[in-house]
């Protein structure tokens, strides 16, 4: 089981820093310069090292870090992670994220709800989708899974998209958790949801970060490859907000596959391995228990 949990961490941080090297770029750009990116490269927009992640990876560790501290009240301690990791004035901070940030005053639901009126309502991001599997990797109760999912979103994005998003993705994460394989557990969770049809169809949308795009194209990245280097290569090689969709497929592919079936030369680039793996034993250890 720990393999699991190590393969969802390390899926979301390899997705990360795949496509961060074509973060902002067109499929055609990518192309032109690269041919295909199938290696951590590094570069890109943000001038990233080989190996070295972005918000989403940090962020989900946040997540799970505020989990960890405090499992019954998790909130507060993930809030407190995401200040502490703002201090450090990383290279990448969301629109939506940083907006929320800078209005909060110690309740974060207040903050988020201010910052969808002043952002007139366009809060719908995948900010908050790209951090939210440590709530499934932490939480074996799935009514008190979705209850944290929710609330960890609405801490910065007020729109109901994103938590329903957020929700769809932890329930699929924690059908595979019980044992039921990755296309199964997609197929029934986003069966009847505005996702269905991006099943084995390229969906006619951009790859941005608007969350009903970002999940459209998840949920056909997942259902259409046939392991996990195809996943993330194939976010990667899409572009636009090519890190972020390839952390959000790359966590599940990663915990369908596990950590021993991840290609090495990914695993052994990323930067924050040693902190993935603390924290993949952490929740593995959280989720034991509430299993109890």
């Amino acid at each position: 089981m720990i393999d699991k949990f190590r393969g969802a961490l390390y899926g979301v941080a390899i997705g990360d820093a795949l496509g961060g090297t074509t973060e902002f770029m067109t499929a055609s750009e990518i192309q032109q310069k690269y041919g295909r990116v199938t290696d951590i490269i590094g570069g890109g927009y943000w001038n990233l090292e080989p190996g070295e992640t972005t918000d989403d990876t940090a962020m989900t560790m946040a997540v799970a870090r505020g989990i960890l501290k405090d499992p019954d009240h998790p909130i507060p301690q993930i809030g407190q992670e995401f200040l502490a990791w703002a201090a450090t004035r990383p290279k990448d901070i969301g629109n939506i994220i940083a907006h929320v940030f800078r209005l909060y005053q110690g309740d974060w639901f207040a903050a988020a709800e201010r910052a969808h009126e002043e952002l007139n309502g366009l809060t719908a991001g995948n900010g908050s989708l790209m951090r939210c599997l440590p709530v499934a990797l932490a939480y074996a109760d799935v009514s008190r899974m979705e209850e944290v999912t929710v609330l960890q979103s609405k801490m910065t994005h007020w729109d109901s998209l994103a938590d329903e998003a957020c929700r769809v993705y932890n329930r699929i994460a924690s059908r595979m958790l019980r044992g039921q394989p990755l296309p199964s557990a997609l197929a029934a969770e986003v069966q009847g949801t505005r996702y269905e049809s991006a099943l084995y169809v390229e969906p006619n949308v951009v790859p941005d970060g608007f969350v009903v795009h970002t999940f459209q194209w998840v949920v056909h990245i997942l259902s259409t490859t046939p392991d996990f280097e195809q996943a993330v290569q194939f976010a990667a090689n899409l572009g636009g907000d090519a890190d972020t969709i390839g952390a959000i497929a790359g966590g599940l592919a990663g915990l369908d596959c596990g950590f021993e079936a991840l290609p090495a030369r990914y695993v052994e680039s990323i930067l924050v391995g040693k902190e993935l793996d603390e924290l993949a034993v952490g929740l593995h250890r959280l989720y034991t228990k509430s299993e109890r």
